[in-house]
């Protein structure tokens, strides 16, 4: 490294640098621009004064000139062949770089970030942080020999090429992120100039990392111990370094130019030895074990973990890397930089194998490193055994639950069944005291017909009508209730058969009129039905076949029974003249109780019903009972028949 302090140089200082074909190293300052020759420096006059951000050179020869105040100008020998407003190009562009094989210019906007392609006087295409360059400013261009365009910027440094962009960044092995310019030798590799010192990148870690962006690039770092100054920012002047004939790159110093001779560096090839030093788990310091690879037992609990380690290097220490792993707990790699310690929290109980790695100045990484493993001890409730008690413990607790709840329902069923007794009882006891007393009272009558039959015929007559009449009510009023408690347990629990005699016995009443045409059709084999559901079956579908009857001026009536493994399926319809809308919609006909009747019989089934019914198109009811609800178990005709028995 040679430090080279300008001669002749205006005043205010060297903000730029450019080495064009040539070998003429163009120098840029604020009171002037010009080159160097026999490191005196010679002004071109053609150049106005001004802030020059940065300096390219086409395929031509012609230089060009990002100018603060006058836009994008083409320089061509000793004077200006173009001037492009920045207005034209979208805005101020603090970098410039010939695109050599197409003959165009890319563009770098430091202060709203992205890059621009400009050719044949306008934008050709923009590139920004959707596309995958990154979004903070670029400070500088590379078009390197395959047609690749690297952008220094702010976040790191960015590759295009094809239309496709991607980012290094210090997640991927650079020592920072804010990229100041970049330059190649005559190896291909790339310098960076960063925050943190001057980075030199292999063009083989950079292919790689091209085919994989998730793969980390090894970088060899320069800095203030090796004689290289981080004087300079992002955003500034560019370019800022230029490469000479003989290899050397030459770029700005605090004090000038510098320069850095690629071909004579000084690289350490010794990786240093790593090795693992100590634990400390909650405070407390675990000395390593004696013998070499012995495994160390932690005890249980441990909240926080520290492992200290070192590596030893007796050139520039202070510039060793390092990188941890532990096993089967970290994904991935994890840069320490130049930290010495590795730090993890609540770490379940368990074996582990913790690896570290270390790189000296140069960044020779020692890829074997050295490893710890160690075992952290369960606590009680943190072992198989108590959490096999745990488990058995929740399926006796979710054992027990069910039970309790197959006892609750067992219960609610008793208890409705009870319901369904007493109500019969006392329906039968009120039948018997309604019914017996009006036949009592119709008694009574004809006796006193009788007695007046010879005295006073005319009033016996009136009497004896008066009680025939009597009679004719208490007989329907009769008649009208045992239909409606009927039940199917009096045939054998064939809801099918006991729906047909319902048909037969309504087709009879019908005096002589022609009757609608009636059947029922049974569909999979007839299963014995729990009593309530039977019950309640045979109401609802007696309900509708009466309806159908007396109201629906059908001339066919079909009654359909499907026993499925899942449910079972009642249905009932016509062809008559249909319900209307108005009464659907209301749920039920003024004074009529039939609709509200059979949806409340279905709800205490466990079933749902559903209406569907057209003006003059018929009307058909659904009944649907889970299987699981309907179907009477083995155990329970068992023991309906030994009590038939």
């Amino acid at each position: 490294m040679r430090q080279v302090v300008g001669s002749g140089l205006p005043d205010h200082g060297l903000t730029s640098l450019f080495t064009d074909d040539r070998g003429l190293i163009w120098v840029v300052t604020p009171g002037g621009f010009g080159y160097l020759e026999n490191d005196r420096f010679v002004s071109v006059a053609a150049v106005p004064k001004g802030n020059i951000y940065s300096i390219t050179q086409d395929a031509q020869g012609n230089l060009w000139l990002a100018h603060q105040d006058l836009g994008l100008l083409q320089l061509a020998g000793d004077r200006i062949e173009q001037q492009i407003p920045w207005a034209k190009l979208g805005g101020t562009a603090e970098t410039v770089a010939a695109d050599l094989p197409r003959g165009g210019l890319w563009l770098g906007y430091f202060q709203r970030g992205g890059i621009a392609y400009f050719r044949d006087g306008q934008i050709r295409t923009t590139y920004r942080a959707s596309d995958g360059v990154n979004e903070g400013g670029v400070s500088d261009f590379l078009l390197d020999r395959d047609d690749t365009l690297w952008a220094a910027t702010e976040g790191g440094l960015s590759r295009l090429k094809n239309g496709r962009s991607a980012t290094l960044t210090g997640k991927n092995g650079l020592p920072c992120d804010s990229v100041h310019w970049i330059r190649e030798d005559d190896a291909h590799a790339l310098w960076l100039h960063m925050t943190c010192g001057l980075v030199r990148v292999d063009r083989s870690e950079l292919d790689a990392w091209a085919a994989d962006s998730k793969r980390t690039v090894k970088a060899a770092v320069f800095d203030n111990s090796d004689g290289v100054s981080s004087y300079g920012s992002a955003g500034s002047f560019t370019p800022r370094a230029g490469k000479s004939p003989d290899g050397k790159l030459w770029f700005r110093s605090r004090d000038g130019v510098s320069m850095i001779d690629p071909h004579h560096l000084p690289f350490n090839s010794l990786p240093p030895p790593v090795r693992v030093e100590q634990t400390i788990a909650d405070g407390t310091v675990h000395p390593l074990a004696s013998e070499a690879n012995s495994p160390l037992h932690l005890p249980a609990r441990v909240r926080d973990l520290e492992i200290d380690y070192t590596a030893l290097s007796l050139v520039a220490p202070e510039k060793m890397k390092f990188r941890y792993q532990l096993e089967g707990y970290d994904r991935d790699w994890q840069d320490a930089g130049n930290r010495r310690q590795a730090f993890y929290t609540n770490l379940p109980p368990r074996n582990y194998r913790f690896r570290v790695r270390a790189s000296n100045n140069s960044g020779m990484w020692n890829e074997a490193g050295a490893f710890l493993d160690f075992s952290i001890a369960p606590a009680y409730y943190q072992t198989g055994w108590f959490r096999a008690s745990v488990a058995a413990a929740i399926l006796i607790m979710l054992a027990a639950a069910y039970q309790l709840r197959l006892r609750y329902l067992k219960q609610q069923f008793h208890i409705r069944m009870e319901e369904r007794v007493n109500e019969r009882t006392r329906i039968a006891r009120d039948f018997h005291d309604t019914l017996l007393q009006s036949f009592q009272g119709v008694l009574l009558k004809f006796q006193a017909v009788r007695y007046l039959l010879q005295d006073r015929p005319a009033e016996a007559g009136t009497k004896l009508d008066a009680a025939i009449e009597e009679a004719r009510q208490a007989i329907i009023e009769g008649r009208d209730a045992v239909e409606g408690l009927r039940s199917s347990t009096v045939i054998a629990n064939d809801l099918a058969q006991a729906i047909g005699q319902l048909g037969e016995q309504l087709i009879a009443d019908q005096k002589g009129q022609p009757g609608p045409e009636f059947r029922v059709e049974v569909q999979g084999k007839s299963r014995d039905l729990l009593p309530l559901v039977r019950d309640e079956v045979y109401r609802i579908a007696g309900e509708a076949v009466r309806n159908a009857f007396r109201h629906s001026r059908a001339g066919r009536i079909e009654v359909e029974i499907r026993y499925d493994q899942r449910e079972l399926l009642l249905r009932v319809r016509d062809n008559g003249k249909g319900i209307d809308a108005k009464i659907l919609e209301a749920g039920a006909r003024a004074g009529h109780h039939g609709l509200p009747g059979m949806q409340e019989r279905a709800k205490l089934a466990g079933g749902k019903l559903a209406v569907w019914s057209e003006p003059d198109s018929g009307t058909e009811i659904e009944l649907a009972i889970p299987g699981s609800l309907a179907y009477a178990k083995s155990a329970e005709r068992r023991s309906m028949s030994a009590g038939n028995a």
